[in-house]
């Protein structure tokens, strides 16, 4: 299970009209424990883009990060911690 604690939510603008529906882009810090293969002595973040066209909601795409440096992590997230991850974006998505 994935613990949040804190985030921030942009809506991606598409001056030219070429991607259907909104995008956002989501950046959310992680409580990681450190038995947890994830665990950075940074810290990590998760960096998702999700899309809402009409009533859909689908997570586009996402990369995990070390914190501190930005830098890309070579993880994926499970299946039950990636539906929660677009769980927890669609429930913050700016107004």
């Amino acid at each position: 299970m994935l613990t949040f604690t804190e985030y921030t939510a942009e809506y991606i603008r598409d001056p030219f009209g070429i991607i259907s529906g909104k995008r956002y882009e989501f950046v959310i810090n992680l409580n990681v424990p450190e038995d947890d293969e994830l665990y950075q002595e940074n810290g990590v973040s998760v960096r998702a883009v999700v899309k809402v066209d009409n009533e859909a909601f689908s997570l586009v795409t996402y990369d995990l990060l070390e914190t501190t440096t930005g830098k890309l992590l070579d993880f994926d997230l499970e299946e039950d911690e990636e539906a929660e991850l677009a769980q927890f974006c669609k429930e913050h998505l700016p107004e």
